[in-house]
């Protein structure tokens, strides 16, 4: 049944057979030439005053030479023009890091939102979805802003009303392909307006050296790694637990050895003890005079003494009640952590059915009381199932290494965080580029960050154990011993 068409009868159809299309003969309505005139002019006019209000700076660069030059002639305006360029390159050499963040910086955000985001940005919103076609007009989400780091373009754009966050994560491939960038992250800057994270490069391809053992005793956060913005990757230990998951070879080490290595100094004063349950026996053991007696290798071992760090923590919350409702360290009561490396070994292939259930109840324990009363947890595994780990929500910091299966990251860092762009099925296995590298989750903050630990060698675990003498603690201030 035929509809009647705009501008066009039913009876003016020309065809109606199977293999051709159906085609009509649209109405046809003569504009005058001075109509047509004074609407391009002002279209023209429009877009000269939107360009100068949106870009005033990058209009008056490009308009002042031009002006000069038919005020006076082209030698005056060139001799006029010529220090400006000379000033900005003279900066450029001399300081780089200034001239980047007042100049260089505002230039490629400009040349950016130009040349990449506004002239790909009907079609890519069209072929992605995100645009809509009603009624024979085109509705795109409106592109704000878009600024530039040293590895980062960050576009504001402003939803089309009645759009969801999970729109935009769901597309996060479409948009990344669509801008020619290898990821895309997406987190909500306000109420219908959303902020893409498109990377231009990885600050984060080279492996780190281990960082510095800190000159002052420190329970965090503590520096472990960087970011990805640049800044220092600041982990906090004392009054939380940490979950860090990641496959065979996907830098588990780094991330328990440069945290042992940042709270060394506390450990010499006193303030905190390092209890390392190590089932592999491949890991912790190679700086064990770092523990003293508070190392486990077996699995009745690794029990006994989580008995007796619960032990510690209900002697603690006994004295504490009433009293004091966190903890601050001293030698008297220093900040404990545990570290168990392999907890999957402990928790879900350990064979004895008793002992397993003795260390998930003691591990339970620790995570649900201890952090007030001093006593932290930071557990390592390759599997984060629920079956392999039930008590993996009991954790409030999360660390996703390289993992091998998208639905493993939901699993470690929570529903929805690879839809915000933590990849961490997409991180390099080649150790030089994705060892260390993975996405936190903060109790504080449901967006990822992705990081990198440093790379602690064993010459530098050799140094760090070589030092250190169980039992003897040296003072807070770094001076000798009484």
């Amino acid at each position: 049944m035929f509809k009647r068409l705009p501008g066009d009868e039913a009876r003016n159809l020309v065809t109606t057979t199977p293999d051709t299309a159906v085609v009509f003969r649209p109405a046809v309505v003569t504009t005058p030439a001075i109509i047509t005139i004074v609407i391009y002019t002002w279209r023209l006019l429009a877009g000269l005053v939107r360009a100068i209000w949106r870009h005033p700076v990058a209009v008056t660069t490009a308009s002042t030479p031009a002006t000069l030059a038919l005020l006076y002639d082209w030698q005056t305006a060139l001799l006029l023009s010529t220090p400006v360029p000379a000033g900005l390159a003279a900066w450029a050499l001399t300081d780089r890091a200034s001239f980047a963040r007042w100049v260089g910086y505002r230039l490629l955000a400009w040349w950016r939102l130009v040349w990449v985001y506004r002239r790909h940005w009907h079609p890519v919103m069209t072929v992605s979805g995100l645009g809509r076609h009603l009624r024979g007009r085109d509705y795109l989400p409106r592109l704000d802003k878009v600024t530039c780091t040293s590895w980062a373009d960050t576009v504001t754009v402003r939803m089309l009303d009645g759009q969801a966050l999970k729109d935009w994560t769901d597309r996060t491939d479409h948009l990344a392909h669509g801008f020619g960038a290898p990821s895309c992250r997406v987190t909500v800057a306000r109420a219908g307006r959303l902020t893409l994270t498109f990377p231009r490069r990885d600050p984060l391809a080279t492996p780190l050296p281990a960082l510095p053992i800190p000159a002052a005793p420190t329970m965090g956060p503590i520096e472990i790694g960087k970011q990805e913005d640049g800044q220092p990757w600041q982990l906090k230990v004392h009054g939380t637990h940490v979950l860090v998951a990641g496959a065979t070879g996907a830098g588990k080490g780094s991330i328990i050895w440069s945290t042992i290595r940042a709270l060394l100094p506390a450990v010499r004063a006193g303030l905190v003890e390092v209890w390392a349950l190590d089932p592999k026996l491949m890991e912790l053991s190679f700086g064990r005079p770092l523990f003293g007696d508070r190392y486990a290798a077996t699995p009745q071992e690794c029990a006994d003494l989580l008995d007796q760090a619960v032990t510690v923590m209900q002697s603690r919350a006994a004295r504490f009640a009433g009293l004091q409702r966190s903890h601050t360290a001293t030698v008297e009561d220093p900040f404990v952590l545990v570290v168990v490396d392999e907890v999957a070994f402990l928790t879900a292939y350990q064979a004895d059915r008793q002992l397993k259930q003795r260390i998930s109840a003691a591990l339970a324990t620790l995570t649900t009381q201890g952090r007030a009363v001093g006593i932290g947890v930071m557990a390592a595994l390759q599997d984060p199932r629920k079956e392999v780990m039930n008590i993996r929500n009991l954790f409030p910091d999360k660390i996703a290494l390289r993992l091998d299966e998208s639905e493993q990251v939901d699993m470690v860092l929570g529903d929805g965080a690879r839809d915000r762009g933590a990849l961490a099925d997409h991180i390099s296995p080649v150790p030089e580029l994705g060892a260390g590298v993975g996405y936190v989750r903060l109790e504080t903050s449901p967006d990822p960050i992705r990081v990198r630990a440093a790379y602690v060698s064993d010459d530098d675990i050799r140094d760090m154990a070589g030092g250190h003498e169980p039992g003897h603690h040296m003072p807070a201030d770094g001076g000798r011993a009484a």
